[in-house]
């Protein structure tokens, strides 16, 4: 069982070094408005660290209240898929089946509420209102995955990455200045690219005028329309 306020035994050594989060991101409040009998323990993870891994019990689902976290397996020969982040206020970890089918972890140092699996599934057997909130996130996973699959399809890495920038532009407060916690190497991971054909294609959209490169993890849109046009 999860303890209340639980933090990582290292959480004071990496917490100085950890990347930030990007600051757009508020929880969304009221996640379970429906009743307000539902609560859960507060989890700090810091980066990189393991939250449930791929064939785990799957006990308890989570809301992010703070930082970026990553959905990713593992091939068979090593090599690692990412198939979405999650940023605050999303909810993951609510599997159909009793194991996770994919592994979740910290992108950087993360806060989050872990939410027991039957405890949720009881209340919402006789409350209507939260029965539909679950379905909704149920909803909102399924378009989240099928987006990725679209952009998966694209034909260029440049429709690849724009598809990418334009995404978490929307968790930018002024949908312009992105900062990213991930790494190039998760970007590549999500877009089925390698991290040479990341970086390239970063700089040629800079080159171009499309967007600004401000540092190795934040970069600014410059030319909104092109990026949609190249993303469309």
């Amino acid at each position: 069982m999860f303890a209340s306020h639980v933090v990582s035994p290292v959480a004071s050594h990496a917490v100085s070094h950890a990347v930030s989060a990007p600051a757009p991101a508020a929880p969304r409040p009221g996640a379970w408005e429906a009743g307000s009998s539902v609560t859960g323990p507060v989890l700090h993870f810091v980066q990189g660290r393991e939250i449930y891994a791929e064939g785990d019990e799957a006990i308890s689902f989570f809301q992010l209240v703070r930082g970026v976290v990553r959905i990713c397996s593992f091939l068979s020969d090593g090599r690692r898929r990412i198939d979405g982040f999650r940023a605050a206020g999303d909810i993951f970890g609510f599997e159909l089946g009793s194991t996770h089918r994919l592994s979740a972890e910290a992108v950087c140092d993360c806060t989050l509420i872990a939410y027991r699996r039957r405890s949720m599934e009881s209340l919402a057997a006789g409350n209507a209102a939260l029965s539909r909130q679950l379905l909704a996130h149920a909803m909102h996973d399924m378009a989240r995955a099928q987006d990725h699959a679209l952009l998966l399809w694209r034909r260029s890495a440049a429709e690849k990455v724009a598809g990418f920038l334009l995404e978490w532009a929307e968790h930018a407060p002024d949908r312009e200045t992105i900062t990213l916690a991930m790494t190039r190497q998760d970007i590549a991971d999500y877009l089925g690219l390698t991290i040479e054909t990341i970086s390239r294609t970063l700089s040629q959209l800079e080159r171009d005028a499309v967007i600004e490169l401000v540092t190795l993890r934040q970069l600014r849109i410059r030319n909104p329309g092109a990026l949609r046009a190249l993303s469309a």
